[in-house]
């Protein structure tokens, strides 16, 4: 099976993006890989796997290797002389934040025809703002933690005790989020947020909370990972996170007690429904008295969260034969012709 790896992209986490799909070339040895680069302009670059290193971006060598174009069912490089097809069964998806989690490159491969994996268009839209995975949470009667709004130029007013952590609502990996124990420390947590994104969510910051990863998807069954409990600092900062995604040695399974454990599996299989299908996503959960509550959705974790599961290699290819399939449209104007026959013109 030859899979596409799709990574870079115009966003904030472009660089986790990259460390994401080196990971990828440890971690699917037996496939045969297509990497293509995004750059920071949206170019589309077919980059050799002896090149697949950091510094081949970081020193834009990368601009020496052959550049793609998008055409139906497949990418193609136009050479000097003759194009070359460049024709995948399947695309993995591994830009992160803006481009790759946002829906646009969900619209853009279904548009040409190419088989990806990731959250469809309506569930990139959903999972990429926080705002809207609370809101979808409450549509499926899954508890997430109370929140605030703040937009942009709006006073600097929050009603709820502190501690509290801000949180970007369309961004991830950590990137702006501050814990404020006191008020004299949120003036400035919020000036950080705000260089990310305009819109942020303020939340309770609950000490003693316990935290739980539980990722999976549907081939033609479920395919659910282990439960890892992260042994975490009492935050993970950008850097932590950035060099959390370069795993690829397999988690401990966390150690509870089974009714918690299919607590946290029935609420992930409740939030991936139908509306994930073609995805891998990894749903971070809390859980404190026994309750448990939806974190956050990763619609593209970084390393696809291959360390949860037993052989994802295998899985990966399982979900490209079970992809779900756009809704063929036979256009046959019916409705023009119907039109001209009884005028008697065209």
């Amino acid at each position: 099976m030859k899979i596409g790896i799709l990574f870079g992209g115009s966003s904030f986490e472009h660089e986790i993006s990259i460390v994401s799909a080196i990971t990828m070339q440890k971690v699917l040895k037996n496939t045969n890989l297509v990497n293509i680069f995004i750059d920071a302009n949206r170019g589309f670059y077919l980059i050799d796997f002896k090149d697949m290193k950091s510094t081949t971006f970081s020193s834009g060598t990368y601009k020496k290797s052959p550049k793609l174009e998008l055409t139906q069912g497949k990418f193609i490089h136009r050479g000097f002389m003759k194009s070359r097809d460049i024709v995948v069964d399947g695309v993995l998806n591994l830009v992160h934040g803006r481009d790759g989690e946002d829906g646009k490159l969900a619209s853009l491969l279904e548009f040409y025809n190419i088989p990806y994996i990731s959250p469809r268009i309506e569930a990139s839209v959903l999972s990429y703002n926080k705002l809207f995975t609370k809101l979808y949470a409450k549509s499926i009667n899954i508890p997430t933690l109370p929140y605030e709004l703040l937009q942009k130029g709006d006073p600097h007013e929050i009603q709820m005790p502190f501690p509290i952590i801000i949180k970007p609502s369309r961004l991830g990996s950590s990137i702006g989020v501050s814990i404020v124990k006191e008020k004299s420390e949120l003036d400035y947590a919020l000036d950080v947020a705000f260089e990310y994104d305009d819109l942020l969510l303020i939340e309770p910051f609950m000490s003693g909370i316990k935290e739980y990863n539980q990722a999976g998807c549907y081939t033609d069954k479920w395919e659910l990972s282990i439960i890892e409990e992260p042994q975490k600092e009492e935050f993970l900062d950008f850097e932590k996170k950035y060099m959390d995604f370069s795993r690829n040695h397999k988690a401990k399974d966390a150690p509870i007690p089974s009714d918690l454990a299919d607590k946290i599996q029935n609420a992930f299989k409740a939030i991936y429904g139908s509306m994930f299908h073609g995805s891998i996503i990894r749903c971070d959960f809390f859980e404190k008295d026994g309750e448990i509550y939806l974190n956050e959705i990763n619609p593209i974790p970084g390393s696809m969260a291959n360390y949860l599961f037993e052989d994802f290699e295998s899985m990966i290819q399982r979900v490209i034969k079970n992809l779900p399939n756009e809704r063929d449209i036979v256009i046959d104007y019916t409705y023009i012709n119907s039109i001209k026959n009884a005028k008697g013109k065209a």
